[in-house]
C-alpha cells in the first residue's frame, strides 16, 4: 500500500486547513470525473435540465442542486419520485440524445489537458456518470484526449453517489482503493469516493462544502511528479 501523505483526519478539520498551504499525496493511480472536473459542461448540463424540468413545476435551485455528478434517470427519480422507473430511463435515453447533440460552452477546465498529458504514464482513468458517447462527444469538444478504459454508465448498475464505478475503475487499473486519488467536483462524486475509500481531490471552489481531502480552483493548481511505486500529487 503507497504512504498516505499528510492531510487532515476528519471533516471538520479540513474545513479549517489554511488555504495557502501545499498538500501532497503519495497515490498508485488517478481516477477522473469528467463534468465539471475534466471539461467544463456546466453551461449546457442547467440549460438543458431547466428546460426539461420546467413543465414539471419543478424549482430551478432544487434541479440545479440534484443533478450534477448522477445518471439522469437517477436524478429524474430523486424530482419525481412517484414516476415509474421506467418512464425515467426511456426519457433520460432522450436526455442523453440532446447533451449528445448540444456542446455549446462545453470548454477544457483550466489545465485539464497538461493535467492528463502528466498523468499519462501513470495508471488513470475516467470515471462519469454520462454514457460513453456523452462522454466521447464532451471531451472532444473540449478537445482533451480520452484515457484508455473509461467508467461509464454502461459500465455499472447504480450511479454515484454510489461507490461502484470507482471500485470498478480501480479494479481495472490494478490498484487497491486506497491507493487511488479521485478528482470530483459534485457532491454525490465525493461520496462515491469516500464510499469507495478513496482520497478525493475537489475540483471548483463549490467542491469544499463536501468536505473533499484538498479543494482546487482548476486544475493549473496540480503538479505531478514520479514516485516510487506510483507518483506525488502537489496541490498548492
Amino acid at each position: 500500500m503507497a504512504a498516505r501523505s499528510p492531510h487532515p483526519g476528519n471533516a471538520e478539520q479540513r474545513r479549517h486547513y489554511p488555504e495557502n498551504m501545499t498538500q501532497t499525496f503519495h497515490a498508485r493511480a488517478a481516477l477522473l470525473d469528467m463534468d465539471g472536473t475534466l471539461v467544463d459542461s456546466t453551461a449546457v448540463v442547467e440549460r438543458l435540465w431547466l428546460a426539461w424540468a420546467e413543465p414539471h413545476g419543478l424549482d430551478p435551485e432544487f434541479v440545479l442542486s440534484v443533478v450534477h455528478g448522477r445518471q439522469g434517470h437517477q436524478s429524474m427519480a430523486i424530482m419525481l419520485p412517484d414516476r415509474p422507473h421506467e418512464e425515467n430511463l426511456a426519457e433520460n435515453r432522450v436526455m442523453l440524445e440532446r447533451e449528445s447533440g448540444d456542446v455549446d460552452g462545453v470548454v477544457e477546465v483550466p489545465g485539464a489537458a497538461a493535467f492528463l498529458q502528466a498523468l499519462a504514464p501513470f495508471p488513470h482513468a475516467i470515471v462519469t456518470s454520462a454514457d460513453d458517447r456523452l462522454m466521447r462527444v464532451r471531451m472532444g469538444a473540449a478537445e482533451l484526449g480520452v484515457p484508455t478504459g473509461p467508467v461509464t454508465a454502461e459500465h455499472v448498475s447504480a450511479s454515484k453517489p454510489d461507490p461502484e464505478g470507482f471500485l470498478l475503475g480501480a479494479s481495472r487499473l490494478g490498484a487497491d482503493p486506497a491507493d487511488c486519488i479521485v478528482f470530483e467536483d459534485s457532491g454525490a462524486g465525493i461520496q462515491a469516493a469516500r464510499a469507495a475509500g478513496m482520497r478525493v481531490v475537489g475540483v471548483g471552489t463549490g467542491s469544499a462544502a463536501y468536505s473533499p481531502d484538498a479543494v482546487v480552483s482548476d486544475l493549473t493548481h496540480v503538479t505531478i511528479t514520479p514516485a516510487p511505486e506510483g507518483f506525488v500529487l502537489t496541490i498548492d
